[in-house]
């Protein structure tokens, strides 16, 4: 092998080296900082019951909410549509239900409950991104209402809806 091509395939290497350990150390640096909490941010609107309304669904398709028709013109009005809760009881038991369920899902923290709301956030394993659900006993309606919406990025690949639909199974075959 020539010297100049054996010299090529040292640098070739070289670089690939470092780039593995640049990645590495971005990897690195990204678990470290979400296990810091910096991933977390802060939710996107101000939560709770407002004239009978739970928050507007996020304008990107990171959220859905039982609600989302009450929004002409939304951007994410479509996609954010999810059917409300049935209750099973009354409101207030249907709540209690709803926090003993999401008590025992892994990374759910309930934050506020009342008779006729609750507050939860729901944290990811690794990178410790925040998502918010609430849940509205909605006395003229008959059903919980929900809202759930990712805190950060632009999409959530369908997590708070497959979130809701979880609960929504669970909730049904809870005694």
């Amino acid at each position: 092998m020539p010297a100049a091509a054996g010299r090529t395939e040292r640098w070739h290497m070289m670089i690939l080296k470092w780039m593995v350990v640049v990645v590495a150390v971005g990897l690195l640096l990204l678990v470290v900082g979400a296990q810091l909490g910096l991933l977390e941010g802060r939710p996107r609107a101000a939560l709770g019951v407002k004239d009978g309304r739970l928050a507007r669904p996020s304008p990107t398709p990171n959220s859905v909410s039982s609600q989302a028709d009450l929004w002409p013109g939304h951007p994410q009005r479509g996609h954010a549509q999810i059917a409300a809760l049935a209750i099973r009881g009354d409101g207030a038991s249907t709540i209690r239900r709803l926090k003993e369920v999401i008590s025992a899902m892994p990374g759910a923290r309930v934050v506020e409950q009342r008779d006729d709301y609750l507050y939860a956030q729901f944290r990811s394993r690794w990178l410790k991104f925040v998502d918010d659900a609430e849940f509205w006993f909605d006395p003229q309606a008959g059903v919980v209402q929900v809202r759930s919406a990712s805190r950060l990025g632009r999409k959530d690949f369908g997590v708070n809806r497959a979130r809701i639909e979880s609960l929504r199974q669970r909730l049904a075959e809870s005694p």
